[in-house]
């Protein structure tokens, strides 16, 4: 075993590595290590865009051999890039129930699909969710340190990743139905769902990282977006008013509040500045379960079924968008986009009712030294 704990970066390939590739030692690209010249042969074609990129060729150049779906017709700018090969877990870090399912099945979620029994916590899994979720806000703060111009939404994955394992959580999204990476990164038009790949994040992006992790059995998730460079005015006001949407939903969780009303409060702030509020995706329960009941909506006179009381554990996180809110699916079926092309922005908290209101499990930390959005409004 190679003492630096390195693996080969070829896909499927669990073998350590002391072999760099010579390109990127001469370019300055971490990483690229491998365990033999035919693992460095076979993956060549994916690998050498890196090249590309480090060296400033643009996007367009980087990118004009990779056409993964020639009949689609995206809704806006955004296209996918190569992706990197699946990150792995080490097997000492516990995991889900789905991290080492052939098609990724949570099998403790599904036994419960369809219920509308919202889980009460006890003592003891109320501390384990704030512990889960105070890690998962490190690994967020780790992401906010490496977001930025030129830094492919690759390489905010592996800064995930890497935080994840030295917490010793597992990073929730990976292989949770087969997704290929450890956290989201949805940018521009995309509203949630991102899968990292290796387009550089241009001057005047926003993109959200999406970051869950789970640790001694329970999942902590949030997700906040993040402004690249500068930013027009008209974007930062998008992501400002996401931001209020989200904290002004918080104001009234407390016992008794019915959860369909948090969509009402959602959509008349968002329409009150002529945003709109996405439908096909709602916050959730969360705890040892990282989907469940109850189902959170954003939107105004929604279906929600349940009241809130102490011990409930759930999401908010409001995707608001400038055009429809309608969403598509790219053929990957994971990436969801504008219908319309049109920018939307996201922010997200994990909350425990408490009695009195309720307490947020993912807050940021009070000088904890990270970039936030709110500093370049």
């Amino acid at each position: 075993m190679d003492p630096s704990g390195r693996k080969c970066e070829s896909p499927g390939c669990e073998n350590s590595a002391k072999l760099q590739c010579p390109t990127c030692i001469k370019l300055g690209v971490p990483g690229s290590f491998f365990c033999s010249q035919d693992c460095f042969k076979s993956n060549w074609k994916s690998h050498k865009i890196i090249h590309a990129l480090a060296k400033g060729e643009g996007n367009e150049k980087a990118n004009d051999t990779f056409c993964p779906w020639p009949y689609y017709n995206f809704t806006g700018k955004l296209k996918p890039f190569p992706q990197t090969p699946k990150r792995t877990v080490p097997l000492e870090i516990g995991r889900p129930d789905y991290a080492d399912h052939p098609q990724g099945f949570p099998l403790s979620e599904q036994a419960v699909k369809g219920s509308g029994h919202i889980k009460v916590l006890d003592d003891e899994e109320i501390e384990a969710m704030k512990v889960a979720c105070k890690l998962g806000r490190e690994v967020l703060d780790e992401a906010a340190k490496v977001c930025g111009v030129g830094v492919t939404t690759d390489e905010i994955d592996r800064a995930v990743h890497e935080a994840c394992i030295e917490r010793e959580c597992y990073p929730s999204p990976l292989n949770y139905y087969e997704f290929p990476a450890s956290c989201c990164t949805s940018v521009n038009e995309v509203i949630c769902h991102g899968i990292p790949d290796t387009r550089p994040l241009e001057d005047g992006d926003i993109c959200n990282v999406d970051v869950t992790v789970y640790h001694r059995g329970f999942h902590g998730d949030l997700n906040e977006t993040f402004l690249v460079g500068n930013v027009s005015d008209k974007i930062k006001d998008l992501v400002k008013v996401t931001h209020e949407c989200l904290q002004k939903a918080i104001e009234i969780v407390r016992p008794g509040e019915k959860y369909r009303e948090i969509g009402n409060v959602i959509q008349k702030h968002a329409q009150a500045h002529g945003y709109s509020v996405v439908r096909s995706y709602c916050g959730h329960g969360i705890h040892r379960l990282f989907h469940t009941a109850p189902n959170v909506p954003h939107y105004a006179k929604n279906k929600a079924i349940g009241v809130m009381q102490p011990g409930h554990c759930f999401t908010i996180e409001p995707m608001i968008s400038m055009g429809t809110w309608k969403d598509e699916m790219w053929p990957d079926k994971w990436t969801a986009v504008t219908a319309d092309g049109k920018w939307s922005a996201q922010f997200e908290q994990t909350l425990l009712v408490n009695e009195t209101g309720c307490e947020i499990l993912t807050k940021r930390r009070e000088k904890n030294g990270q970039p936030h959005f709110m500093d370049k409004l």
